[in-house]
């Protein structure tokens, strides 16, 4: 089946749709396809209307190296198709389903793949093209896979994409809009992926109109002689969803464009070579801009059902105690606030000037810059501007002409948008190890307030910010908002931390962002303590300070293998006693367990001595009591962390909430999870999804704790940046949409008390200093531009936030 394509998106048409009718279709994780009659697949007969047209496979400005699967050819060794007439379907390769159907589909001139994904129910549903051999696609400078997808449903479908050597992956995401046919394409090999250019996503280098799948994370060189497979997933979804897939293809480009890095960006941080709604094209038309805006938030301060600490007004009200608590109402778990009023933190996350800042490509000399600490409270990523000092300016020196010659103009240090540079000692990826950055966000606030005054300038910052989170009905800050808002007394907030320091760590095989810490190591229990300190001296006892957050997103275990779910375990019991408390922890365990080593050896089905795993020990086989002691053993470890924290924070900080470590959904296991619930007031969760699906989130009812997402967006590239971020969104009325779809996930869970968004300002176009995310995810632009889709979509929740929340109750006084 092939489709006409216009540039972007081509959209069916209702006067030149044609029903195409299933012919044949595949059970879950299924990878034959057997021939099936209409009446026994009644379900599968329901017709999609597609505009299905023939058209050149080589249009879009590409040649084609080779068709893969375009489910036409039968009994022709050179395609990897589905063969109709046979009973076993597959000729060459596998095609192979999770929790989702296949089907070909016929128009009078062609077929193609109906993927039906079974994802109201199921968190994750996917097709896998697999190959019998490995495919061999060497030999190209530049290749891409590209594929021809329809989208038949009346909304947006978010898509992630892996592609797969016998080695390594790769992982994209885009969305399929709404009532759409295009051709997507992934690039294998090439110049965007041959350097580092501290972007996240890259802009187009191929001149073609097909739509490029962003970078996610994986192996940019994977060994093209050896591709094994290409994966399409849909997860997170709240409904089954249908795609059709076509013309799986190879394709190379016509032409490319050498400069694609070269004057990305404008002297607002805008996108230069893209126009868009909201695009700032004068300080006059930011001030005039913020003129407006100001007057209309004056016109709306704020929705009038909330308390003064922006509990429900008109609701019930339980027992105050002066600051914010958990408690569990007519079966919902809520916070309460100090007077007593049920409470649900609705709020805006990152709402600091910390990660606003991208590199330019300079440097200074490393002897004029100000050291890291092993006694700092606070990560490089988290710092502000840290600008260098003065002495440092002669030594300013060109590091990376690719990252310099992105920028068209950057001011001098002596003009006063100069004081925008700062500097990164360091970051987790990107072009350089460390360097000069630049604030675009910041320099647009000095422009639009027309004030020089650093001080000045943030204090009129904080004002309209909080104007705003008023005027549209947040009810709370979320996490890692600047602490200078901490004693201002008008807005509830969470306060948070990090444990770092020169404690020994432990490794669980996946430490993305880094090594975890080893909780047994009493210098960990000595960071915990001055970090809590700190915090607790900065929030002062306030009653404003609903709770604290300590930590993010660490990589305690996936749950995709068992070497996985305990490779903190694992790895630790590889390595010797003397280096690892973790480890004599272990040992001490497992000798209290039993007793004697030959009660451990019959068990494990090993022949070992004790002195033989204090030295290292690899565990290649595991049967169900070395599973039973891995889980033993990583409770162990996560109650030591989640016992040491919390007890400091009882100590430091006894009046506010414990708000757990914030879960990233890729990196918790059943025993972490257990773990937190045993110790944190509240469970904290970032879950980046459509919501909050069926499939995932079974383990609440045996956790049975509050919870919170501490962390959720989406994003669009009609922002005129490179990248929508985790969740793609078609437009920015496509983000209210999900926004909302999400929001009524969270307030209609009886385990959750509160949903942040992950975060106030887009991501700098040319990335983030630390890590190159480029993402359109903020409530506001680069030019503090509110995006009035997603704030209107807000706007709407929060109104009826409370009597959704607790529809069925009636408010009364307790």
């Amino acid at each position: 089946m092939t489709f006409t394509f216009s540039p972007k998106y081509s959209t069916l048409s209702c006067s030149i749709l044609l029903s195409l009718t299933v012919i044949s279709g595949c059970s879950e994780s299924s990878t034959s396809p057997n021939v099936v009659s209409e009446a026994s697949n009644a379900n599968a007969t329901e017709s999609l209307s597609i505009q299905a047209v023939n058209t050149d496979l080589a249009m879009g400005n590409v040649d084609v190296v080779k068709v893969l699967y375009d489910f036409e050819h039968i009994n022709d060794d050179s395609f990897a198709n589905v063969d109709l007439t046979a009973a076993n379907s597959i000729i060459t390769d596998s095609i192979v389903t999770k929790n989702a159907t296949t089907s070909i589909i016929s128009t009078p001139k062609s077929n193609a793949l109906e993927v039906k994904f079974d994802t109201e129910k199921s968190h994750i549903a996917s097709v896998d093209f697999i190959a019998s051999t490995a495919w061999d696609w060497s030999g190209h400078t530049d290749l891409a896979i590209a594929v021809d997808i329809t989208n038949p449903s009346s909304a947006s479908t978010p898509i992630y994409v892996k592609a797969a050597d016998d080695m390594h992956q790769q992982s994209r995401s885009t969305v399929i809009p709404a009532a759409s046919s295009n051709t997507y394409y992934i690039v294998l090999s090439g110049d965007e992926l041959d350097q580092n250019t501290g972007i996240r996503s890259n802009p187009k280098y191929w001149l073609t109109d097909f739509e490029p799948i962003e970078w996610r994370g994986g192996e940019k060189q994977l060994d093209l002689s050896k591709m094994t497979s290409i994966h399409f997933e849909l997860n997170g979804s709240l409904v089954d969803k249908a795609l059709v897939f076509d013309n799986i293809r190879l394709i190379t480009p016509k032409a490319v464009n050498s400069e694609y890095l070269v004057g990305l960006v404008d002297q607002f941080g805008q996108r230069i070579s893209q126009d868009f709604n909201g695009k700032v094209s004068s300080v006059e038309q930011l001030q005039r801009d913020s003129d407006n805006e100001i007057a209309a938030l004056a016109l709306h301060p704020q929705m009038d059902d909330r308390s003064k600490f922006n509990g429900w007004l008109n609701g019930p009200k339980l027992k105050a105690s002066g600051y914010y608590r958990v408690d569990k109402y007519q079966g919902k778990w809520t916070l309460v606030d100090p007077e007593g009023y049920v409470f649900f933190s609705n709020g805006i996350a990152n709402i600091r000037l910390a990660n606003t800042s991208t590199i330019t490509g300079y440097d200074f000399d490393p002897g004029l810059i100000n050291i890291k600490l092993a006694t700092d409270f606070t990560p490089e990523d988290s710092l502000g501007l840290n600008q260098v000092d003065k002495q440092a300016l002669p030594s300013r020196k060109l590091m990376s002409p690719l990252r310099a010659n992105m920028f068209t103009s950057l001011p001098n240090y002596d003009e006063p948008l100069g004081q925008n540079f700062g500097y990164r000692r360091s970051v987790h990826s990107g072009a350089l190890t460390a360097g000069e950055t630049f604030s675009f966000y910041r320099a647009n606030l000095q422009r639009k307030f027309g004030l020089d005054d650093p001080e000045q300038l943030f204090a009129k910052w904080q004002d309209n910010t909080i104007n705003r989170m008023r005027s549209w009905g947040f009810t709370s800050f979320g996490n890692w908002v600047d602490p200078q808002y901490y004693q201002m007394n008008r807005y509830p907030y969470f306060a948070n931390g990090w444990i770092i320091g020169d404690f020994k760590t432990v490794s669980s095989g996946n430490d993305y962002w880094s090594p975890l810490p080893d909780p047994f190591d009493p210098v960990f229990t000595e960071r915990a303590r001055a970090t809590i300190a700190q915090i607790a001296k900065e929030v002062d006892n306030n009653p404003w300070c609903v709770g604290v957050f300590i930590d993010n997103e660490k990589s305690w275990g996936m749950m995709d293998s068992l070497q996985n779910q305990y490779g903190i375990v694992l790895n630790t019991m590889t390595r010797p006693i003397a280096d690892s408390p973790a480890k004599v922890a272990f040992v001490s365990a497992l000798k209290q367990k039993y007793s004697s080593i030959d009660n451990l050896n019959t068990a494990w089905a090993l022949t070992t001595s004790w002195d033989e795993i204090a030295n290292g020990i690899t565990l290649d086989k595991i049967n169900d009591a070395v599973k039973a002691d891995l889980s033993m053993l990583l409770t162990l470890y996560a109650e030591q962390y989640f016992k040491t924290v919390n007890a400091t924070l009882k100590e430091h900080m006894p009046n506010h909430l414990y708000m757990g470590a914030r879960f990233a959904s890729w990196g918790m296991t059943p025993e972490v999870r257990a773990a937190a619930a045993k110790y944190a007031d509240v469970v904290s969760y970032n879950y980046y999804k459509e919501g909050l699906d069926k499939g995932f989130w079974t383990f609440l009812d045996e956790v049975d704790r509050p919870s919170i997402i501490g962390e959720f967006h989406n994003g669009s590239l009609d922002s005129g940046l490179l990248h929508p971020g985790l969740v793609p969104a078609q437009s920015q009325a496509d983000r209210g949409k999900m926004y909302q779809q999400y929001m009524k996930s969270v307030i209609n869970n009886q385990y959750f008390v509160g949903a942040h968004w992950f975060q106030y300002i887009d991501s700098p176009l040319t990335g983030r200093s630390y890590d190159g995310e480029n993402y359109n995810v903020g409530f506001v632009s680069v030019t503090d531009k509110p995006y009035k889709e997603l704030v209107d979509a807000a706007k709407e929740v929060n109104r009826t936030l409370y009597i959704n929340r607790f529809k069925e109750e009636k408010p009364a006084n307790k």
